[in-house]
């Protein structure tokens, strides 16, 4: 039997149980849930496993479960559990990637075998990316964090040899540069990729119930709270948190959180037990946290704490030979996503969007190439036919390629086979073409790390 997790997630409990026991025999490991919000904490891109849920439930139900997971991953298999009155609904689910679906009642039996077929499915997904990363081609980092520019090669480098230890991080990047993405992406390169990430948005979180979300609380620790419930941090345990935008946290709470930090335990509130925490922190900022120490607005003895490995997500204004290919990759997805065919972007685009100044970096551009895909916006045609364009859009065809290549002469170090062979050319083509842009191999070289 392949090895691998199963996520169960169904509101009714009773239903929920059967199920569970009846994998748990089969000799899956299973881990229930009876809603969908927490799931999203378990799976990333290296999760080895599948999620089965219904399809109806209260609050996020399965499809919108599986647009979500979808975003993190299109290769992890789910399985929809469905009513009488719901296969056309799976039916239409299916089209929209969804591995299977069972019909309720279902036997033991049966949803034994589709777990075990999506889990081989898994498996194999995993191992094909594993041997391509051996293979020296673009591995889970590098196929979410995207890029030539050595500025982007040092990033991936440094979060791959982070990502082995527990040391905790600091990513440092403007609004839009993926600073999520790449936090996900050490989650999941880690040994704690099959534990929860847990992304907490401090600058989104109610002052009111601050403490309750992410340290808990005891029965009766406040008006309303009927039941003991587990924070944020305690969910997280054996896995990874995020503090996102860690420069909004209230100053009171940020020295909380450095005792956390210091002694990796949280007391609920309304308990004098403390509790460990194996968890490890990354934070991120889109602000200069030394500035916001100096302005008082930030500890510094927090700042000490969280900064052990500092990483620096360059903006896109720092990297624009970039653009050309991360916009295509984006468009590529935003197809996948969108269930169109797969679009031929014709090169005036392509030069275009490498032109234009991208302030909201990352964000901003996948907003655009959605926008291409979905047929909205960026219309080049109407300005392509216009009279007199045509020397104007050779020009920008040809700082397009002129700007492919140096990105290609950037990542490989002035060596000009892997970048011939990448870009499909012959050797003399690329000769040619270097000399037309003026284009020097040595210029390149002491830019390889």
């Amino acid at each position: 039997m392949t090895a691998g997790t199963i996520l169960l997630v169904d509101d009714e409990e009773e239903l929920r149980r059967s199920a569970a026991q009846s994998l748990d025999l089969a000799g899956f490991e299973v881990r229930s849930f009876e809603g969908a919000e927490r799931v999203i904490d378990h799976v990333g891109y290296g999760f080895n496993g599948v999620v089965v849920t219904d399809i109806r439930m209260p609050g996020m139900d399965g499809m919108s479960l599986m647009g979500r997971i979808r975003e993190i991953d299109t290769d992890i298999p789910v399985i929809l559990i469905t009513g009488h009155g719901d296969v056309q609904l799976a039916v239409k689910a299916m089209r929209e990637g969804a591995y299977d679906f069972i019909e309720k009642p279902f036997t033991a039996h049966a949803l034994a075998d589709t777990a075990a077929r999506a889990l081989d499915r898994r498996a194999l997904v995993l191992e094909n990316r594993r041997l391509r990363a051996a293979a020296g081609k673009r591995d889970d980092v590098e196929a979410r964090l995207p890029g030539r520019n050595p500025l982007m090669v040092d990033f991936r480098h440094r979060l791959r040899a982070v990502a082995g230890t527990d040391a905790d991080v600091l990513i440092i990047g403007e609004t839009g540069t993926g600073k999520e993405v790449a936090a996900r992406a050490l989650h999941d390169v880690s040994p704690r990729a099959d534990r929860p990430f847990v992304a907490i948005d401090c600058a989104a979180l109610p002052a009111t119930l601050i403490e309750s979300e992410l340290f808990g609380h005891e029965a009766g620790a406040f008006p309303g709270a009927m039941r003991a419930r587990y924070g944020k941090f305690e969910h997280a345990r054996g896995g990874t948190v995020l503090l996102d935008e860690i420069g909004s946290m209230p100053l009171d709470l940020q020295a909380k959180l450095l005792r956390v930090i210091q002694e990796r335990s949280i007391t609920r509130l309304g308990s004098n037990e403390a509790v460990s925490l194996d968890v490890r922190f990354i934070a991120a900022s889109k602000t200069d946290l030394q500035a916001e120490v100096a302005a008082g607005r930030f500890r510094p003895d927090l700042l000490y704490r969280l900064n052990v490995v500092t990483l620096r997500l360059p903006a896109l204004a720092a990297r624009r030979g970039d653009i050309p290919l991360l916009f295509l990759q984006l468009a590529r997805e935003a197809a996948a996503r969108y269930h169109r065919e797969d679009l031929e972007v014709p090169p005036a685009i392509v030069a275009d969007v490498a032109r234009r100044d991208w302030p909201g970096n990352v964000r901003e551009l996948r907003n655009a190439a959605d926008r291409y895909v979905l047929g909205l916006g960026m219309d080049m045609e109407a300005v392509a036919s216009q009279p007199g364009e045509e020397g104007r859009l050779a020009e920008r065809v040809a700082a397009f390629e002129k700007s492919v290549i140096a990105a290609a002469l950037d990542a490989h170090g002035g060596n000009l086979r892997p970048v011939y062979e990448e870009l499909g050319i012959s050797r003399k083509t690329l000769y040619e073409k270097m000399q037309r842009y003026g284009l020097d191999k040595r210029e390149h070289k002491t830019l390889r790390l």
